[in-house]
């Protein structure tokens, strides 16, 4: 399939099937992320990835639970993957801080999107989330409190009938200019 049409084709999922992801098309997930480009070549990610069934619905309990109730689909997903954001190297930070752009948090995007496409072109389906109880999910997977959680990926196979065909997007044209604004 060509990226455009992979792009195209890959939506968020919330509805998930109860059959278990194998490790792996999950290793090619993540070796899709880690092949991401990042800021000085920093790379400043590290992945989690929650499969165990009884550790998933722990973590999902608490992560998703009280104001980010929001998210509880994520209990049906047979994996979240748990993206947390490191420092990057120093000359990335320095230009960051004059540029008032934080690098590491466009790094880790562009890494989980090569998660999500990698999953989308295996038939997986995916859905960032950001919004959850980041100290809870720390305790539950003990990652250190300095540590910062920015993104959790729910992961799963789906059924692709059910997902409504369209997506409504900006045309091109309003979101697009070419030699000036």
């Amino acid at each position: 399939m060509a990226l455009l049409d992979l792009i195209k084709q890959r939506k968020s999922v919330r509805r998930f099937l109860d059959w278990p992801v194998e490790r792996e098309k999950i290793m090619m997930c993540l070796e899709a992320a880690r092949a991401a480009p990042s800021a000085c070549n920093s790379q400043p990610w590290r992945f989690i990835v929650v499969d165990d069934p009884e550790l998933k619905n722990r973590l999902c309990e608490r992560a998703f639970h009280g104001l980010y109730f929001i998210n509880a689909f994520c209990k049906k997903a047979p994996v979240i993957v748990v993206i947390i954001s490191e420092k990057g190297r120093f000359l990335a930070r320095i230009g960051g801080m004059f540029r008032g752009t934080r690098y590491y948090l466009i790094d880790i995007g562009i890494a989980g999107e090569h998660l999500v496409l990698q999953a989308e072109e295996m038939g997986l389906g995916t859905c960032w989330i950001g919004w959850f109880n980041e100290s809870a999910v720390k305790k539950a997977l003990s990652i250190p409190k300095d540590k910062k959680i920015d993104v959790l990926i729910a992961l799963g196979y789906y059924d692709k009938k059910k997902m409504k065909s369209t997506r409504d997007r900006e045309p091109l044209e309003k979101v697009a200019s070419f030699n000036a604004y």
